[in-house]
């Protein structure tokens, strides 16, 4: 079996404050690896940088950049490699949805008394651009400038996290879903341009996960408890729970190692039997 050869190496990790890409971040540091913490909020970022030097007594540090901001994270590359070097892994886990994008109502009746606010058609244009910026721009400028340097040393790795939505679009977020489906596809042609250059290029695609993105669509804030929609995707989920953070990270210490090096172009869908269930 091959060694992870993790130990040393150096990753980015954008969106690395939130919850699910700062138990990443700690996953890769557990195994000696170098991590910076991208994020939008640099005193979040300094703050997880903090935990995990203090946990694992491997350098991190918490850098602030714009994913949707090229001279923002050419900035943030060249603080990094000031005291980094080049980096080995990148992991873009910047990402989420927007109620400006996500419909009221999940199908249309199609009865004259019916609000189109609340449909289809009361979606805003400025809800997809911030959906479709965050998720797709959002990936492919880090990429473009973390994935030079891979490149130019013939060796890296690249994951994406994607989403179950990416496969079987749930309803009323129609941007996020088609966001995320262009990760996927983005992730597969990139994988085949870099297919000879050293650099190999993944995704993870969650199940559902409690987030502060999706909160207000499965969580009844008046009761605390499971709105409707959250409890069709538990019933929709043969393991009948939302996935942990936690539960990613040994599908991203598999990609980000050596145990994949003859890995490249796939999206890994970890779901609890999301995408197996037909419901029946």
């Amino acid at each position: 079996m091959n060694e992870l050869n993790l130990n040393g190496k150096v990753a980015v990790i954008t969106g690395g404050a939130g919850v699910i890409c700062s138990v990443m971040a700690k996953s890769l540091a557990a195994q000696g690896v170098k991590t910076i913490i991208l994020d939008l909020n640099k005193e979040s970022a300094v703050a997880v940088a903090g935990e995990i030097e203090q946990e694992f007594k491997t350098q991190s540090i918490g850098v602030s950049a714009n994913v949707l901001d090229k001279a923002s994270l050419e900035a943030a590359a060249m603080e990094i490699k000031e005291k980094f070097g080049t980096i080995d892994i990148l992991v873009n886990g910047a990402g989420g949805n927007s109620p400006m994008a996500t419909t009221k109502v999940e199908r249309m009746e199609g009865t004259d008394n019916e609000n189109p606010e609340d449909t289809f058609f009361g979606l805003k244009e400025e809800g997809f651009d911030k959906v479709f910026n965050l998720n797709f721009k959002g990936t492919l400028l880090p990429t473009m400038v973390f994935a030079s340097g891979m490149v130019r040393k013939k060796s890296g790795v690249i994951i994406n996290i994607s989403s179950m939505n990416s496969y079987r679009p749930l309803t009323k977020i129609a941007a996020y879903s088609a966001a995320k489906a262009a990760v996927n596809n983005f992730t597969q042609w990139l994988a085949v341009h870099f297919s000879k250059t050293g650099v190999r290029v993944n995704a993870i695609a969650p199940g559902f996960l409690l987030t502060n993105q999706n909160r207000f669509l499965l969580i009844d804030e008046a009761t605390g408890g499971l709105t409707p929609r959250g409890k069709k995707i538990i019933n929709g989920t043969p393991m009948e729970r939302y996935c942990l953070p936690e539960e990613l990270t040994g599908t991203l210490i598999y990609l980000a190692s050596d145990l994949s090096k003859f890995v490249t172009g796939i999206v890994i869908p970890v779901d609890g039997g999301f995408s197996a269930y037909s419901g029946v």
